[in-house]
């Protein structure tokens, strides 16, 4: 049973089953909210979803809701019943195994910046330069 946490152990998850889909979102709300340019989320029936620990929530937007641990907050959840009844969204790079749900959309796109179209052509490096 695919398992994670935070990042101080403090809460911790398991999930069973497959996701419902496993997708990277650029919107504006996760972007600003994590600090990254992308989130992945694997969205699971809420029932399918064990979280042991205690998570803050504060209302992102009109319908969503993020969870995130109060002592070292590494976000979590997401929940939106508007678009999501009865469901709950898992950030994939909280998972033990970030493999175990590899995400296989993009999406909101539509707010990217400019300069994300060029990523793919960026240099790589298995740790930093030297």
């Amino acid at each position: 049973m695919p398992s994670g946490g935070c990042h101080c152990g403090a809460v911790r998850y398991t999930v069973e089953g497959a996701p419902a889909h496993a997708a990277l979102c650029h919107c504006r709300d996760c972007t600003r909210c994590s600090g990254a340019q992308m989130v992945g989320w694997a969205l699971f029936p809420r029932d399918a979803v064990t979280i042991v620990g205690e998570t803050k929530e504060y209302r992102s937007s009109e319908d969503g809701r993020r969870q995130f641990c109060g002592t070292c907050g590494t976000g979590l959840f997401y929940t939106s019943e508007a678009a999501f009844p009865g469901q709950i969204d898992i950030q994939i790079a909280t998972l033990d195994d970030p493999d175990a749900f590899p995400a296989t959309v993009h999406i909101q796109i539509a707010d990217d910046p400019a300069w994300m179209k060029s990523t793919g052509d960026l240099p790589r490096f298995e740790r930093y330069p030297g």
